[in-house]
């Protein structure tokens, strides 16, 4: 028994290498270590865990960002798209856009401009008569984007599917359309749109990175990307309350109202482990875009990102 020792011990030590070698083929797999809130993950880990995050969260989104941001981010978003200043017949593809609140924004925008154009040109016709203002009308009314769309992408059903009964519910159908898909893979042609938005999704995305060279590749060349992101304050006393409220009050919202304390515990987490805004715009430029920039909004509890593909 005694000369067999040996070969048992090789024999025990190439399982145990076996075994390390299979565990690290199943670690490649699975992809690098990332962090979900403050946990270590992997990247397929991660993926799934936010895919889940968001499918819970769907219902109460909105009703959650009123209460979270105490409407804020309504007067963020519409920043966001005045500062994109969309003409008519423009292109829009927006992002992790879920339960359309930019998409909506953008038809509005474009309505109204649309409106003040008809009107310009009324005025510049002051012998028209009644029949003939009221025909031009008619003939605009159909025609209120003046050929803009926007294509909102989003990689979870529960929100598209939120996005789409608030759509039919304040009647928006014309130029706007749903497309299930993955920032880091979009489903569309190079150079296709003009404008690329991003509203508090892209510190959700898996990989960045891929994201922004997926936002460079859809873009025409001239086209504009947007992005509206939680970022990191710059004023000390505004900070230390706004972790205090974040930690402290926001996963309790999201018990109370969403029933769902976990998920409010990672958004605040997210937000804290996401790139603060020089390293965010040093992405961007890597990715390709020229001109990039950014506007903080609240002290940087927020900011814009802005580049352009040239």
């Amino acid at each position: 028994a005694a000369g067999l020792c040996p070969c048992w011990v090789l024999l025990a030590s190439r399982r145990a290498a076996l075994r390390a070698l299979c565990g690290s083929v199943r670690g490649l797999a699975a992809g690098p270590e990332m962090h979900f809130g403050f946990q270590t993950v992997t990247e397929a880990e991660r993926r799934e865990k936010i895919y889940q995050v968001f499918e819970n969260v769907a219902k109460k989104y909105d009703v959650m960002n009123d209460s979270m941001t105490l409407g804020l981010h309504r007067v963020w978003k519409d920043i966001l798209v005045r500062k994109m200043n969309p003409c008519p017949g423009t292109l829009l593809l927006d992002v992790a856009g879920g339960t359309g609140d930019i998409a909506f924004r953008f038809i509005d925008y474009v309505r109204s401009v649309r409106q003040r154009q008809l009107q310009r040109k009324l005025k510049h016709h002051q012998n028209l008569s009644w029949q003939e203002i009221s025909e031009t009308y008619q003939e605009n009314k159909f025609k209120s984007l003046g050929d803009s769309q926007v294509v909102v992408c989003d990689i979870n059903k529960e929100m598209l599917k939120v996005g789409k009964q608030k759509a039919q519910h304040h009647g928006y159908s014309e130029g706007l359309s749903w497309v299930l898909g993955n920032a880091e893979e979009l489903p569309f042609d190079d150079d296709k749109f003009d404008v690329y938005t991003i509203a508090f999704g892209i510190r959700n995305v898996t990989r960045t990175d891929l994201a922004l060279q997926e936002a460079y590749r859809v873009l025409k060349p001239g086209g504009r990307f947007l992005c509206l992101e939680f970022s990191h304050v710059s004023n000390p006393l505004i900070s230390r309350l706004y972790d205090l409220y974040s930690f402290q009050v926001i996963p309790v919202l999201g018990e109370v109202i969403a029933g769902d304390w976990k998920s409010y515990q990672y958004l605040v987490e997210s937000i804290r482990r996401f790139p603060p805004q020089e390293e965010l715009k040093a992405m961007i430029e890597d990715a390709g875009f020229f001109k990039v920039d950014y506007q903080n909004l609240n002290s940087g509890i927020v900011a814009i990102h802005s580049g352009f593909k040239l």
